[in-house]
């Protein structure tokens, strides 16, 4: 309606100030050990896939005497469902997975001739491996194939990544 104000609820809550400098993704990310940058991003998960996409991953860095960088990209699952036009909100749910990871990769044997980090990151897993190669400048992606039956009808992480990946992704069979 014309000439009327809606009134804002009593309740609402003020999110962020806004005469204060919006920060940043970058900013608000720790930066990354200087060791580890233009070092191989590999994408692993514990499948077998992503163990061929590792032993890939471990001679490329050993080849090119550069850092490995493994991230594990944990779960996120909405919260509520699309409703008109209020979007649907996310909430990490606490995986202990890349704990688990992390150990098993620390007692590996074929880990000791190059330098790791374990990365761990919560959402898309493509855009979130795009993201740690930006923030290390890496100088590959590597990632194992899916051959099921989700990847060929959702769109593997793979072909995903490959389309939208501002650096080389190798995608290991």
């Amino acid at each position: 309606m014309a000439g009327h104000e809606i009134p804002e609820p009593a309740d609402r809550k003020q999110v962020a100030d806004p005469r204060s400098d919006p920060q940043t993704v970058a900013e608000s990310r720790p930066s990354c050990d200087p060791a580890f940058r233009h070092g191989v991003v590999v994408g692993f998960d514990g499948s077998m896939s992503s163990e061929r996409a590792l032993a890939y991953a471990i001679g490329m860095a050993g080849r090119l005497s550069s850092g490995l960088i493994i991230v594990h990209v944990a779960n996120r699952l909405p919260t509520t469902v699309w409703a008109g036009c209020e979007p649907p909100v996310f909430v990490d749910v606490p995986d202990h997975r890349t704990e688990v990871l992390g150990l098993e990769l620390a007692c590996a044997d074929y880990l000791s001739d190059v330098p790791w980090v374990l990365v761990e990151r919560g959402g898309d897993i493509c855009h979130e491996l795009e993201e740690v190669g930006r923030e290390y400048s890496a100088d590959a992606i590597v990632v194992g194939s899916t051959h099921g039956i989700v990847g060929r009808i959702f769109g593997s992480v793979a072909g995903r990544l490959a389309r939208r990946a501002q650096r080389p992704v190798i995608v290991i069979p």
